[in-house]
């Protein structure tokens, strides 16, 4: 029962690996660079977590963990940020390579704008939760320099990508939730 988390994990880490025997699609010279975007991702994530933590916005069920944790935060939070972050990498770079079309780039500030528009719902609406607060703030945040400030379009593979991540999510967050390893604090 201690080692479903770290299981996940382990089927997060195996999802860019069974890309990378396509060559083409995946090829070894990304993975540098995976791996740079992963740990500045997990670091962010993992500070995120730790935020939460303190602040009891979450807390884990310690019948689910090995016992290791860092800063209240167990270690397989920690390689679940790491994990999950290399596993949409890994999705983002497939999808990337083996549809290389982007002729639905035209549609990608519609759905910004529509994204923009509910931060600024969930923002006023759920003001008194932290973890809503803190989530779409940074949502906001990132959506609007990236579509405003940045001179890169990039957002339709972004949404491409983030579509096939719901599927692992889904079913990671669906296991970690119902068991319940992580528990949310109402508060």
């Amino acid at each position: 029962m201690n080692y479903i988390f770290l299981l996940l994990n382990l089927f997060l880490f195996l999802i860019p690996l069974f890309f990378s025997f396509d060559k083409k699609a995946f090829p070894i010279e990304k993975l540098k660079s995976t791996i740079a975007a992963t740990l500045i991702a997990g670091i962010i994530f993992s500070a995120i977590a730790i935020f939460f933590v303190i602040f009891n916005v979450w807390s884990f069920n310690p019948a689910y963990l090995s016992g290791v944790s860092y800063r209240e935060l167990p270690l397989e939070q920690y390689l679940f940020s790491f994990t999950f972050s290399f596993a949409g990498l890994g999705i983002y770079h497939y999808l990337n390579a083996k549809f290389p079309n982007n002729h639905l780039q035209k549609f990608s500030l519609s759905v910004s704008n529509l994204m923009l528009g509910v931060c600024v719902a969930f923002l006023f609406f759920a003001y008194a939760k932290w973890y809503t607060v803190i989530t779409f703030s940074i949502l906001l945040l990132l959506l609007f320099y990236i579509e405003y400030l940045n001179k890169l379009r990039f957002m339709y593979r972004f949404y491409r990508a983030y579509l096939v991540c719901l599927i692992p999510f889904y079913i990671c967050y669906g296991i970690i939730c119902n068991l319940p390893i992580i528990q949310y604090q109402r508060t």
